[in-house]
């Protein structure tokens, strides 16, 4: 039996991203970021590029978004959210990892204001200001101590970041 293809107009799609959730000493690397006007919190996290790995998807977000290098440590899980932001389900691939250079005179992603370090109860008490509950999600997931194989997470793509 032969599948023909299916006309992309008639393919729903959900938004793919990816987060990282780096922590050092007890606090976690964020990002402030302007979102349509306001101040937003986040984690180095964005979208999944065309043809690129999620892995590698990853590291770059996070170079992008904060000068920081990172290695990836583990894969912490997949997550599925609606988000009103854009009015459609994003499914986010989260990973843990930690920094191995900081180049702060690096230019960031357009509308990120600054990279910083905080606790969890700091990131906590910005409440509506966290650009999505899957922030929290995924920081209470590395504190409660999972960590799954980057394996976990196959790819016949390379993973070579750019």
């Amino acid at each position: 039996m032969t599948s023909r293809p299916v006309p992309a107009e008639n393919v729903w799609c959900p938004r793919v991203t990816v987060a990282c959730v780096v922590a050092h000493e007890g606090r976690f690397l964020m990002v402030e970021e302007e979102v349509f006007g306001e101040l937003a919190y986040n984690q180095p996290a964005g979208h999944l590029d065309p043809g690129e790995s999620l892995r590698t998807a990853a590291i770059r977000e996070a170079l992008e978004e904060t000068g920081h290098t990172i290695e990836l440590d583990a894969f912490l899980g997949a997550w599925q959210w609606l988000s009103p932001e854009h009015g459609e389900q994003v499914i986010r691939f989260a990973f843990s990892g930690h920094s191995v250079l900081h180049d702060p005179a690096r230019p960031l992603d357009t509308g990120i204001r600054r990279a910083l370090w905080m606790r969890r109860d700091e990131i906590e008490a910005l409440g509506p200001r966290l650009r999505s509950p899957l922030i929290l999600t995924t920081i209470d997931t590395w504190l409660s101590g999972r960590r799954l194989p980057l394996e976990a997470v196959a790819s016949l793509l390379p993973e070579n970041p750019a």
